[in-house]
């Protein structure tokens, strides 16, 4: 289904071999046979090779690369188990195959591979420091045309308004009278009754499980009537650049 230039061969086998399977998306350019429908008439098409045994099987059996869209309504939060996808679609799609919760928690990393260099699309479980064993690696600039998933100024949202917030400011922020606030702290719940709930995303300070509780943490706070949800910032190095771009996405309406 891709066209791997030669230029690009030698990095591709690498990542591959380094990566697959696992949360690494290649963006490369596609075959004639991809129809526009999978890759939004873009001439490149990302492939990437699932680590979970439920999926595998599903294609072993099928037998032919598979065009798998997410799992949840446009630019709402991601679901990560099967209760999220029901609760998201059910009543639209006739069947739901529960795999336990998702391993990681938030999105693959996407990467664009140009020659011998990389291009991060979107961020994700594969940091910037292990890409850049392998190869150069640059930002994306965003385009008026997105080339991959998550790249809109607004995504993985929750119906509730969420506001970003520096740990120093838990303490001190201002609640209108009558109106419930929840908390999603970083590595401990703040010593406050200012909040109606709090969530936390590691109480180790694991970056890891920050991330693979992120959008389970979101969804609940979503779903308990609040006003407005605060989010305490993670440290933005390794995987917390992408739990914090994930967080400025559903912070911006």
């Amino acid at each position: 289904i891709t066209v791997v230039p030669d230029a690009s061969r030698a990095l591709v086998d690498r990542l591959i071999e380094a990566f697959w399977p696992g949360p690494l998306t290649l963006v490369l350019p596609r075959r004639d046979t991809v129809p526009d429908i999978v890759t939004s008439g873009l001439p490149t098409v990302a492939v990437r090779m699932s680590v979970h045994p439920v999926f595998r099987e599903v294609l072993e059996r099928f037998g032919k690369p598979l065009a798998a869209p997410s799992a949840n309504r446009f630019g709402r939060i991601s679901p990560t188990t099967a209760e999220h996808v029901v609760k998201e679609l059910g009543g639209r799609i006739p069947l739901v195959v529960d795999g336990n919760a998702t391993l990681h928690g938030i999105e693959s990393t996407i990467v664009a591979v140009e020659g011998d260099t990389l291009r991060i699309l979107r961020n994700g479980p594969i940091t910037r420091e292990e890409l850049s064993r392998f190869a150069a690696v640059t930002d994306s600039t965003h385009g008026s045309t997105p080339e991959a998933p998550g790249q809109m100024e607004s995504h993985y949202a929750p119906s509730t308004p969420l506001k970003i917030i520096e740990p120093w400011q838990a303490p001190q922020v201002e609640i209108p009278e009558g109106q419930r606030v929840g908390l999603l702290a970083w590595d401990a719940p703040v010593v406050t009754d200012r909040f109606a709930i709090q969530e936390v995303l590691s109480h180790k300070g694991d970056i890891r499980e920050a991330a693979s509780t992120l959008f389970a943490k979101m969804r609940k706070l979503d779903e308990a009537g609040l006003d407005t949800i605060y989010v305490i910032t993670v440290p933005p190095t390794g995987l917390g650049v992408a739990i914090m771009d994930r967080l400025r996405k559903a912070e911006t309406k």
